[in-house]
């Protein structure tokens, strides 16, 4: 459990935040200047709120009540900043095992030799960090900040300095520790993208203060909060697992409680648990089930709600047995088709709208 409720003064800017998760990634949405950052260096100890309490499990790390305020080092928190911050005269081995030095035996619970292979860094322990990609060095930057034997991860926008395909493998990255460490993981971003396929609570903070607390799909396709997460990113996610692959169409079909879902290729072995991240302007509605066209995802569906706006774009929210989807349509479409809640219909989902944004090890 992640326990934070402050008050805090940086010049003009004040911050009062207060969530409770418990959850493998926690993600602290936002745009630049939201507090994100802030948030987390209290948690750090890097900077002192006015007022509050910080809990990480049963540890106290701030009680501003009882005057409680450990020191950084004292707090067991991985930090992995945006930039790497390696020490530059040191090996790749020496950066690794530099924090580790500072903790007693009995709470070392992490071994080099299991985040060596888990972030693939085995091949280049010798060499020094110019010798380095931008991805291997924040690669070893992880791998640094678990190796202090934290009892927390905090990052801040670790993959904002990245090019494309380094941000995928640090994401892959990512996963893997989440589901192999079990290490809570507080991570910060104002992308999207990174917030929907890695946590799995999302805060959502705006001028300093918490607009939102909860699961993703509940939180980033909220209509209130388009201001700050964007109108046209809404959509729903979907825990599902691989059922077969198609070799011949380079297909891979996923299975979920209210049906398949098909989708590029992907290079996860049969049975394994996969996110899907569908958008609401990617799902099409249809009153009857069609017949000769491209699309291969047609489900049958359930309309739970409409979301009522005025403007030309409506909301409709679906119930495909356990999971809910959402699909964004014109109110033109919603009058003309005479959907309603209640109803029996279809959803159409392109198999192509899935990307390596959109689905992701869960």
């Amino acid at each position: 459990m992640i326990d934070v409720d402050i008050e805090q003064q940086l010049g003009a800017f004040h911050l009062d935040v207060k969530f409770a998760a418990e959850a493998p990634i926690v993600g602290l949405f936002g745009r630049s200047g939201a507090g994100k950052t802030s948030v987390i260096n209290t948690i750090a100890g890097i900077t002192k709120p006015l007022q509050g309490t910080i809990r990480i499990g049963n540890a106290i790390l701030f009680d501003a009540t009882s005057g409680v305020n450990l020191p950084p080092e004292k707090r067991r928190v991985g930090y992995v900043f945006q930039d790497p911050l390696l020490f530059p005269h040191l090996d790749v081995e020496s950066n690794l095992l530099y924090g580790r030095r500072l903790r007693a035996n009995a709470e070392r619970f992490i071994e080099p030799s299991r985040v060596i292979d888990l972030l693939g860094l085995g091949a280049f322990l010798h060499r020094t960090p110019n010798a380095l990609s931008g991805g291997e060095k924040q690669r070893v930057a992880i791998g640094r900040a678990l190796l202090a034997q934290p009892r927390i991860l905090l990052m801040d926008e670790p993959l904002a300095a990245l090019d494309v395909p380094r941000k995928i493998e640090i994401l892959d990255y990512i996963e893997r520790l989440r589901d192999e460490l079990q290490i809570p993981i507080v991570y910060v971003s104002h992308s999207v993208p990174e917030i929907i396929r890695l946590a799995d609570t999302v805060v959502v903070l705006s001028e300093g203060k918490c607009l939102a607390v909860g699961s993703v799909d509940e939180v980033m396709g909220r209509l209130d909060l388009k201001p700050v997460t964007g109108r046209y990113e809404a959509g729903s996610l979907l825990d599902t697992r691989v059922m077969a692959h198609d070799d011949v169409h380079q297909l891979t079909t996923l299975a979920f409680d209210g049906g398949e879902l098909r989708v590029p290729f992907l290079g996860a072995a049969v049975g394994e648990r996969v996110r899907a991240r569908i958008r609401a302007r990617d799902v099409s509605l249809a009153v009857q089930r069609p017949i000769g066209i491209s699309i291969l995802n047609i489900l049958p569906a359930h309309v739970r709600s409409i979301d009522i706006e005025t403007g030309p774009i409506v909301d409709v929210h679906l119930a495909i047995g356990d999971a809910t989807l959402t699909a964004r349509i014109t109110r033109r479409s919603v009058d003309e088709l005479g959907i309603h809640c209640g109803q029996e219909l279809y959803a159409l989902i392109k198999a192509v709208s899935f990307d390596q944004r959109s689905v992701g090890y869960a």
